[in-house]
Order: C-alpha cells, then structure tokens, then sequence
C-alpha cells in the first residue's frame, strides 16, 4: 500500500481532481435542467407539465451506464451518419459531462418540483395580490423561499453524482475509478489500490456530507 501512495499517489490525486471537476460541472448543468422542468412540471399549463414528467421519467427509467453509451457513441453517429452533412464529436469529459447533467437534472427536476410545492400557496396569492405577474412572484417570492429548503438536497444530489462518475469509467474517462484500474494493472495489487480508493471517496463523500448537516441546521435556525 505504501508503494502504491508514493508512486502512483500523485496520480489518484489528479484523477480524483477530474472526478470532482466532472461532477461539478454535471452537477451546475443539472442545476440548469431541474431548474427548467422543475418550474414546468408546477405551471398551470398541461402541456409543460407533461413535458416535464416525460422527461423525468424517460431519464430516470434509463440506466446510467446505457445514458452513457448513447450519449457518447450513439449521438455522434446518429449526426454523423443518418443525418449527414454534420461532423460530430464528442470527448469522454463533454459525453460524461452531459450524460451526468440529464440524469442528475432529471432528478434535480423532482427536487425543485417538491421544494416549490412545498411554499405555503398563499404566498403566491398574495403576491399577486400585490399586482405581481405570476412570473415575478414566482421569481422574487416563491423560488428564494423554495431554494432555501432545497439547499441540503442539492448536496446530497452531489454525493450522488460524485459516486455516479465512476460508471463513467465505461468510456475512458480518466477518473478516479478508471485510473484505479490502470494502477491495479501495473501493481497487481487489488486490495490495496481499491482500498485507497474506496478511502478517498469516504473522505470527500464524508466532508460534504457533514456540510450538508451543518446546512441544514443553519437554514432550520434562520426559520
């Protein structure tokens, strides 16, 4: 195990690096998403919240590992041959980095759904009331008072995706998974490079997951 930190220590480093930069950026993307079908899935509009619940279950009913072939390998060829005239490609960070934003939006869609559903609907009614649209009172009274019940959710989402990277590992993304196995390979050492592994996703999952407790008590005290 010492061999395995002081050679390939800087290497597991820079791959758990890459991991908690895909996750952030799948998760700012699927903040994005949530964010979007989440307020259609509350808008008293049929259309929009059938958009919005043929989303989240179309992404939630497809397993991850499948999300991640199609968007890597079936995207590209679909433009790439049935369409023509379009040349593209997509590398493991932009395929994983989309792959992570559509599943955890999906997810993150529900969350903010449930946070906004959860305001007293009087607000609303008083808000407009007031002479506020519905957009406004949505925007200015409604989403802050939901967002602040949804903060703890939204990192416990991460944690989620952080450990949902490493099925990523399946197209070549140089993560902390991915390069564990390529440290097992030249060690042949499996209990002691899945051992070090599986420690640093503990600590990192453990930090965020006692911010998360110490969010949520701040947030139940300034109620």
């Amino acid at each position: 195990m010492i061999r395995i930190i002081t050679v390939y220590g800087g290497l597991l480093l820079t791959a758990l690096g890459r991991t908690l930069l895909l996750a952030l950026l799948g998760l700012f993307f699927a903040c994005i998403i949530g964010m979007i079908f989440g307020i259609m899935g509350v808008l008293k509009n049929r259309l929009s919240n059938i958009i919005s619940q043929i989303f989240v279950d179309v992404i939630r009913g497809v397993p991850m590992i499948v999300l991640a072939f199609f968007v890597y390998f079936g995207v590209p060829y679909f433009f790439n041959t049935m369409i023509g005239g379009f040349t593209v490609s997509l590398s493991a960070l932009q395929a994983g980095t989309i792959c992570l934003a559509l599943n955890c939006g999906a997810y993150m869609a529900e969350i903010v759904r449930a946070g906004i559903q959860s305001v007293d609907k009087g607000q609303m009614e008083a808000a407009r009331s007031l002479g506020l649209t519905y957009g406004m009172a949505m925007r200015k009274v409604v989403l802050p008072q939901a967002i602040r019940t949804m903060i703890p959710t939204f990192i416990n989402q991460f944690i989620i995706t952080l450990k949902d990277t490493s099925i990523l590992s399946v197209i070549g993304f140089p993560e902390l998974v991915n390069t564990a196995k390529n440290v097992q390979a030249n060690t042949f050492m499996s209990f002691q490079t899945w051992a070090i592994v599986g420690l640093m996703y503990l600590i990192v999952i453990t930090i965020l997951s006692r911010s998360a407790k110490v969010v949520e008590r701040r947030l139940n005290v300034g109620r």
